[in-house]
C-alpha cells in the first residue's frame, strides 16, 4: 500500500459510558455500548482528510471486522468521585469543499459540565482550529458527546466519545 493512499474513505461518530467496581472494566462497558469494543483501536489526532464520506455507525460497523486494528479520535474520561458528572465530547468542523480542504476534530473531556456544555466547547476547538488555517469558516460543526454522573456506589464511571476511522 502506498502511504499517499493510507486515507480514511469514511468515519462515523458513536459514544457511551459504563460503570464497574473495577476502573478499566468501565471502559471496556463504555466501549461495549459504543459498539466498539471487539476492533484494536488507535487513537490518531484530529484531522478530518478530504474526500472522508460522513456515515452512520450503522454503516460504519458494518465496513469494520472483529479484530481489525481501526483508527479512532477519542475522547475520554474516568471517575470513582461519587456524584461528579463525566463528560467526554468530539467536535467538529466541516470544510466548504470537502473534497479538496480537510477539516479538524476537537477532543474535549470535563468534570461538572453538561453534555451540552461540553459538546459546544469541543465544536468551538474545531472552528478554532479551522479558522487558525485560513481565512474561511466551516460549512458546518457538529458533535458527539457523552455524560454521566458517577454512582454513589464505589463504582468507576468512564464516558468515550469518538470519531471512527474506515480505511477500505
Amino acid at each position: 500500500m502506498a502511504i499517499g493512499n493510507f486515507v480514511p474513505k469514511k468515519v462515523f461518530f458513536t459514544s457511551g459510558s459504563g460503570s464497574h467496581q473495577d476502573r478499566l472494566t468501565s471502559f471496556e462497558m463504555a466501549l461495549r455500548r459504543a459498539s466498539i469494543e471487539c476492533y484494536n483501536l488507535v487513537e490518531v489526532s484530529s484531522i478530518l482528510p478530504p474526500k472522508c464520506q460522513i456515515v452512520s455507525k450503522q454503516e460504519g460497523l458494518r465496513d469494520l471486522f472483529p479484530g481489525s486494528i481501526v483508527f479512532t479520535v477519542m475522547s475520554r474520561l474516568s471517575s470513582n468521585e461519587a456524584k461528579n458528572r463525566i463528560t467526554s465530547s468530539v467536535g467538529m468542523a466541516i470544510p466548504k469543499n470537502p473534497d479538496t480542504e480537510w477539516g479538524y476534530f476537537a477532543e474535549y473531556h470535563t468534570f461538572h459540565e453538561t453534555k451540552e456544555e461540553a459538546g459546544d466547547y469541543s465544536e468551538m476547538i474545531a472552528n478554532n482550529m479551522y479558522t487558525s488555517i485560513s481565512d474561511k469558516i466551516p460549512a458546518k460543526t457538529m458533535n458527539v458527546t457523552e455524560s454521566v454522573v458517577v454512582p454513589n456506589n464505589g463504582d468507576w464511571a468512564t464516558t468515550i466519545a469518538a470519531a471512527v476511522f474506515i480505511m477500505e
